[in-house]
């Protein structure tokens, strides 16, 4: 691939460029999502009146919580992209592979629209008493299912891939910024696959309950990024279906819960 011949001199110093601007600007998207978050930490998204407004908070939401431990990868889709532009003098911005990657949690945040409502409507038939009842049962079972979601042979496999930036380039490489965008949807789609349970708990802890984002999002951030992922991942899974249990059976309230 041309993007990896090998550069030296004034040609690797004119790479470095590229590659500290696309930091620079996923820092600033990073820490602008974040001061969003947290101005809005409490907030009750679910009564947000429109697909649209829904759908634009949650994908800045998981812009916070996900670009961090992204930056990897799209580093490395910059250092990629650096080379190709000292060599051919043609390359795309990174922006595009960052832009497929949010497109994929923006999809994603549809799907929890649907849900949620669907779950707020059927909320709102039931009386007061059964809905103590069943609903620390769900938050029990959201918590168990993230858990044993842990241990899983998919999820080994998406976190293999998000762990593995210059393989993952060297796999999925696509020219072009149509290319560009699909490999930032594909990297999103292993995201989404390692990491869906456990926004499954955000979601059943009210979404905008900012001690859970923060919690999540250094889960997400050590199981990407350090090393021995496995037993960082079981304790967490372990951690989670306890957390499930007591919370069904009632020995204990899902902590850190908005509304």
């Amino acid at each position: 691939m041309a993007g990896w011949s090998t550069l030296g001199g004034r040609d690797e110093r004119a790479a470095v460029v590229p590659f500290w601007i696309a930091g620079a600007g996923l820092v600033l998207v990073t820490t602008a999502a974040w001061i969003f978050v947290i101005a809005s930490s409490g907030d009750d998204m679910d009564m947000v009146p429109s697909v649209g407004a829904y759908v634009g908070s949650w994908t800045v939401m998981m812009a916070a919580m996900m670009l961090p431990a992204a930056g990897p990868m799209v580093f490395m889709f910059a250092a990629a992209q650096a080379r190709r532009r000292t060599s051919s003098g043609v390359a795309v911005p990174t922006w595009i592979f960052v832009a497929g990657y949010l497109l994929v949690w923006a999809a994603a945040g549809v799907l929890v629209y649907v849900l949620v409502q669907a779950a707020s409507d059927l909320a709102t038939r039931l009386d007061p008493p059964d809905r103590s009842i069943w609903a620390p049962i769900a938050l029990g079972a959201t918590l168990v299912a993230a858990g044993l979601y842990q241990f899983t042979r998919l999820k080994r496999v998406c976190l293999s891939h998000c762990r593995s930036p210059l393989a993952f380039v060297a796999q999925h490489w696509r020219d072009g910024r149509i290319g560009a965008l699909g490999m930032g949807a594909r990297h999103g789609l292993y995201c989404l696959g390692c990491c869906w349970a456990l926004f499954a708990v955000l979601v059943a802890a009210g979404v905008m309950s900012l001690a859970w984002m923060l919690l999540l999002t250094l889960v997400v951030f050590v199981e990407k990024l350090l090393p021995g992922d496995r037993p960082f991942a079981a304790a967490t899974g372990i951690c989670l279906i306890a957390l499930g249990i007591a919370v069904a059976s009632g020995m204990t309230a899902m902590p850190w819960m908005v509304g």
